[in-house]
């Protein structure tokens, strides 16, 4: 039977990240795309990146266009090794502490072992991505 490290704590998919190197051309292609404005641009200084969210009308998951700034050197080198693409998949949780309890408990590798503060006013935290066999996973606590 498979373990359910977040049973009781998961509330679905918060938001797709994307990286781009061109925040608003991509702006303008998402936007259009889906019609509907991005909007809630912001730089995240403590993670040295500028995003930019494209929210749908129904309050369901959220794209997340996300930029590197100076001294992002994880985001650059993606940029340069895959261009503009899927960076991550986030996922909201009720309480992003325990979850990160629970996951350590059980082995699985994070690269936070605190959350820490994200875009939006969220606490975020991000899984190794050796966690889910190359997918960089956050996990969020919303901000209310």
């Amino acid at each position: 039977m498979p373990r359910k490290l977040l049973e009781g704590l998961l509330v679905g998919i918060d938001h797709v990240g994307i990286c781009v190197g061109k925040m608003d051309e991509s702006c303008a292609l998402w936007s259009e795309l889906l019609g509907v404005p991005a909007c809630d641009r912001e730089c995240v200084a403590p993670q040295k990146t500028e995003a930019a969210f494209v929210d749908p009308p129904d309050g369901d998951a959220t794209v997340e266009l996300v930029s590197p700034m100076e001294g992002n050197a994880g985001l650059f080198k993606f940029l340069e090794k895959r261009g503009d693409g899927l960076h991550h998949l986030a996922f909201a949780v009720t309480d992003i502490r325990e979850a990160l309890a629970r996951l350590k408990e059980a082995g699985v590798p994070v690269i936070d072992q605190e959350p820490r503060k994200g875009a939006r006013g969220h606490l975020v935290a991000f899984l190794h991505p050796k966690a889910m066999n190359g997918t960089l996973v956050e996990l969020v606590e919303r901000h209310h």
